[in-house]
């Protein structure tokens, strides 16, 4: 879960976000990677969805005052006002579906989650995550129009820590989240997730490269 608004990170941010992702992996041989999207589907029928219950709530409220209406009328048909504020309606409602809050009103929990899946699975690829020298990169994703933090391990550790454990990690973040505290969240998740890898893949004294930028992927100003 995450806050839905979608400030720019400081300086300052950025680089307490770089120290936790930091400090987590001395203590492991694996690499976390922070990031936040603005949104990881377009959600395009939620827009049809808002404009026509607008619309059909429009229609339903002019009959039901068709006294009041009906003597604005044209002199030959009072239904072309009608049909003029059921399109006026469906236009707005049809805006309307493309806010956040609304979008999530109108799109069903399992797709959302599906959406962020889908997007951190491209970013785990884009990012290269994936090119570690033993598989052990760990993407931490904020998506913030679904208001989730997704974590995607690369395949080497599915064995090594439990889908409990994950969980462990996203729980980590959701109360600073809530409470709109990007940062604050993120970097309880990251020392959450170098926990949880601390057990599984250890640091090695002497063998323990940076392979992947400490630094957070903040992608909100891109389209998806």
């Amino acid at each position: 879960m995450a806050t839905g608004k979608a400030a720019a990170l400081s300086d300052a941010d950025r680089e307490r976000i770089r120290r936790a992702v930091h400090a987590a992996e001395q203590q492991t041989s694996a690499e976390i990677v922070p990031m936040i999207v603005a949104r990881s589907g377009l959600y395009r029928d939620a827009r049809h969805w808002a404009g026509l219950i607008t619309a059909l709530t429009m229609l339903a409220a002019l009959l039901a005052v068709e006294v009041s209406w009906l003597p604005w009328g044209w002199p030959t048909s009072n239904a072309a006002w009608l049909v003029l504020a059921v399109m006026l309606a469906y236009a707005g409602g049809s805006w309307s579906g493309t806010l956040p809050p609304v979008i999530r009103l109108l799109t069903a929990p399992a797709r959302l989650r599906h959406k962020v899946a889908l997007r951190a699975e491209r970013a785990f690829a884009q990012h290269a995550i994936a090119q570690t020298r033993e598989r052990t990169g760990v993407l931490i994703m904020l998506s913030m129009l679904e208001r989730q933090i997704y974590v995607l391990p690369d395949r080497s550790l599915a064995g090594l820590v439990s889908a409990e454990r994950w969980k462990q990690v996203v729980q980590a973040a959701v109360e600073r989240l809530r409470g709109d505290d990007i940062v604050e969240g993120l970097t309880e998740a990251i020392a959450a997730c170098g926990a949880a890898l601390a057990d599984a893949c250890p640091a090695r004294p002497g063998d323990n490269p940076n392979e992947l930028p400490d630094q957070v992927i903040d992608e909100r100003q891109s389209f998806l």
